[in-house]
């Protein structure tokens, strides 16, 4: 598994794919928070937090995860080396987890420059350093949670097809539907009693539940049951490939 995930890191790095998946994160997030007026300008809002680049951020990664996933198995069948893969010495679910490790760490590399932002309203606010610390570690555990349930959703999506464009495409529409969907569904006229439960199903809730800085062990389990389902899901597929 070691090896796979440093084979993935390292593609990723050897060609423009990396820098660009991370240049254009911190790009477009740098533009709406600091530049473009608008609800996610941090600057126009006039209050020193940094919920506007946790809404955003969601939207972004929406595209983002699924361009570093969409070649991770497409690409492999493609070029034919998937049959070699599995063929070596490693079992299904080394493969999987060797890719979606690399791929999940790339988001993470892209993360990781945001946290200038906390330093940024830090200073910016009328008392420098008074923030929630709270609430933006729990927003950052929320991100990193649904950049981790965005690969596994890619990852499967790649494995489903050759086709690089297919795969994107597959992960978009699984990760809105997962993302927004169940959201908007609960939101319908005919859905206004709280007693159907549909935003529960939705991404959406947990995230902004553990966005508000509480650590819930059902978000947690929400989130690691459906990485875990997507994964399983991406192994079923792979072992019908090696029939």
């Amino acid at each position: 598994m070691k090896a796979i995930f440093f084979k993935e890191i390292n593609s990723f790095f050897s060609s423009t794919i990396g820098y660009l998946v991370v240049g254009i994160f911190l790009i477009v997030c740098g533009l709406f928070l600091w530049v473009f007026t608008g609800e996610f300008n941090i600057l126009d809002n006039g209050f020193a937090n940094l919920s506007p680049f946790f809404l955003l951020a969601p939207w972004v990664f929406l595209f983002l995860i699924p361009a570093i996933t969409m070649r991770s198995i497409a690409e492999e069948k493609k070029q034919g080396t998937l049959e070699i893969l599995l063929t070596q010495p490693i079992t299904k679910w080394q493969l999987v987890l060797g890719k979606y490790f690399g791929a999940f760490a790339l988001s993470i590399l892209a993360i990781i420059p945001t946290l200038l932002y906390v330093y940024a309203i830090s200073e910016l606010g009328s008392t420098p350093g008074n923030y929630d610390l709270g609430v933006i570690l729990g927003s950052y555990v929320g991100l990193l949670l649904l950049s981790a349930t965005y690969t596994s959703i890619g990852i499967f999506a790649s494995s489903l097809t050759e086709n690089q464009i297919v795969s994107f495409i597959l992960a978009v529409l699984l990760c809105f539907l997962l993302y927004f969907a169940f959201d908007g569904i609960s939101n319908l006229a005919i859905f206004n009693s709280e007693t159907y439960g549909i935003e529960y199903l939705g991404l959406s809730y947990h995230y902004k539940s553990i966005s508000r800085g509480v650590i819930d062990t059902r978000d947690l389990i929400y989130f690691i049951s459906i990485i875990f389902l997507f994964l399983s899901l991406t192994k079923f597929n792979l072992e019908k490939e090696n029939k």
